[in-house]
């Protein structure tokens, strides 16, 4: 069971239609994008509250999250260093400024957000259901082979938290040989990726043979989606909150 994987449980979000949940993931994203620090941190507080209630505590988070953090915090030092403005002090030749650590802050604040988004998304959501909501969406669009893009889809939502298991056990077995005291960061990063690359195909191979020994083909009856009910309020309500995130902005 990784981050990403789904859960079961009796939330709101697990009660929404799929294709509520998908715009109002959209929606929150705009929202997000279009407000200020003070709104970021309004969804943020909000977000973090919500992954309590599926059992993901702070300090989990953080932990599960490390190397995505550590790349907000590049992004953060990047535009602190780099945005013209005030200057805060200087650094080994490099002005730090005001609005570059606003600017950074903001920025590693809103891709943490829409990752918290989406992680409640896939948390709450069964891959099939995403299968049948991208159908959905990409029914109407002219060219595009809806069915096989859902399937693309899918797959592809289902592999990534193998990827990341898979990832965690080779890892812990580099480390079991020792392998976290090779001080050349090149050869750390081959002994990590090149068994992970060879388990990732070998998944896939294992995969297609198993679809094809069961007559898959795209011919399939089309996904029938279920409502609670909720979904108009709920709506209403995102819509509501994003307009207000934006209108913080205005402030």
């Amino acid at each position: 069971m990784t981050l990403f994987s789904y859960k079961t449980g009796q939330t709101l979000a697990h009660d929404l239609d799929v294709r509520v949940k998908c715009a109002l993931v959209c929606l929150l994203s705009v929202g997000l994008l279009n407000t200020g620090l003070l709104g970021i941190l309004i969804c943020l507080g909000f977000l973090v509250f919500y992954l309590k209630k599926l059992n993901h505590t702070l300090k989990d988070l953080v932990r599960r999250l490390f190397f995505f953090l550590f790349f907000l915090i590049l992004i953060l030092l990047s535009r602190w260093a780099t945005l013209p403005g005030e200057a805060m002090f200087t650094l080994l030749g490099i002005t730090l400024t005001w609005q570059g650590l606003i600017s950074g802050g903001q920025m590693a604040l809103r891709f943490l957000c829409i990752m918290l988004l989406g992680l409640i998304f896939t948390a709450t959501t069964r891959s099939g259901d995403i299968k049948a909501a991208a159908q959905w969406f990409l029914g109407p669009v002219p060219f595009v082979p809806e069915k096989r893009a859902a399937i693309m889809i899918s797959l592809a939502l289902r592999f990534f938290p193998l990827i990341l298991h898979q990832a965690m056990e080779i890892s812990h077995a580099v480390n079991a040989r020792c392998g976290n005291l090779e001080k050349n960061p090149v050869k750390r990063m081959v002994h990590l990726t090149w068994p992970l690359l060879k388990k990732v195909f070998s998944s896939a191979d294992n995969l297609s043979l198993a679809m094809e020994a069961r007559c898959y083909c795209e011919d399939r009856s089309d996904p029938e989606f279920s409502q609670s009910g909720k979904e108009g309020w709920v709506s209403a309500l995102a819509l509501v909150f994003s307009a207000g995130l934006i209108l913080v902005n205005c402030l």
